[in-house]
């Protein structure tokens, strides 16, 4: 606070305050508080709601053990909850997509951090910024266009011989899921790449030519000296990219298959088609624990401070 008065002068310092204590109470604290305590109250007509029947319970909690489903999980037969399953699904495909951004982030992270010269970085990254210059709507419905059955993907394929005949890539290839994770890497490795490269360019260059002159082959030498460093960076990309994947909308909407249900649509049903906002309460709740417990686990699993992820 001291530095901030010091550099910025009283007033000033106190405007970015009273914002910051803005955006905490007014869009993050009463509108969170708003929700929960709707989650715990029945859904009832508004001449009931204040009633003998509007008390708090945990009915809306309980609705996401409904309704049970006969499928398979990896081969293996069955009985789940349908809510239970689109939930566990979505965190499973997210938590991949954020492995998948972390394989193509962290190589391109470390050459434009050590290997580019110094000259081509801006214009790198000047390419690497210019799909996010395009709305992720347009990018989605970009990705659909590809991605059809008479799409140019299937017509590139087919001219290099490598299928005979198109491939319905929405309805998976592997899985039903196949068009969502490939179409949130895309949108959402560069939210992994630029924190690694962040991390890696403070990284001291002969840190990783002193073990490569001690005969440390290129393997050990990123797993001894350049991830510990890194590891912030990772952390951060590894938050950012699991929760944006796990709460999209659009792209599960716009690219996923029938039988591909992201959780999020779930919880979009229950306020809008439903018209039931307190169970739709309650399912955000769930998600924003899970959440919650992901960005612990990551610290846990990183060795990292919420401090370090924040930078």
């Amino acid at each position: 606070m001291e530095d901030l008065i010091r550099r910025y002068g009283t007033g000033l310092t106190a405007v970015f305050c009273l914002l910051v204590a803005f955006w905490i109470l007014v869009l993050v604290i009463l509108p969170n508080f708003a929700m929960f305590e709707q989650s715990f109250r029945p859904y009832l007509p508004v001449v009931e709601i204040g009633g003998p029947k509007d008390v708090y319970g945990f009915a809306n909690y309980a609705k996401i053990l409904g309704n049970p489903v006969e499928t398979s999980w990896f081969g293996i037969p069955v009985t789940i909850p349908i809510h239970i399953n689109t939930f566990l699904l979505t965190v499973f495909y997210s938590a991949l997509v954020t492995l998948m951004t972390l394989i193509f982030a962290y190589p391109l992270a470390y050459f434009l951090a050590k290997i580019a010269s110094p000259r081509s970085i801006p214009t790198l990254l000047l390419l690497l910024f210019i799909p996010m210059w395009v709305s992720e709507a347009l990018r989605a419905f970009a990705w659909y266009i590809i991605l059809t059955f008479n799409g140019p993907l299937n017509a590139l394929l087919k001219a290099l011989g490598i299928i005979d005949q198109g491939i319905r890539w929405q309805n998976g290839v592997f899985t039903s899921y196949d068009a969502i994770v490939i179409v949130l890497t895309y949108c959402y490795v560069l939210f992994m790449l630029f924190p690694i490269y962040t991390a890696i360019t403070s990284l001291d260059t002969n840190q990783i030519e002193a073990a490569e002159d001690l005969g440390s082959p290129w393997w050990r030498t990123h797993w001894r000296v350049v991830i510990p460093h890194a590891k912030p960076g990772i952390a951060s990309g590894c938050v950012m990219v699991f929760m944006l994947s796990a709460g999209s909308l659009l792209v599960p909407t716009v690219v996923g298959s029938t039988k591909a249900n992201w959780f999020p649509q779930t919880i979009y049903t229950w306020f809008n088609d439903a018209l039931d906002w307190n169970t739709g309460a309650a399912y955000s709740m769930i998600f924003l624990l899970v959440c919650i417990f992901f960005v612990i686990l990551t610290m846990r699993l990183f060795k990292v401070k919420l401090s370090d992820i924040a930078k």
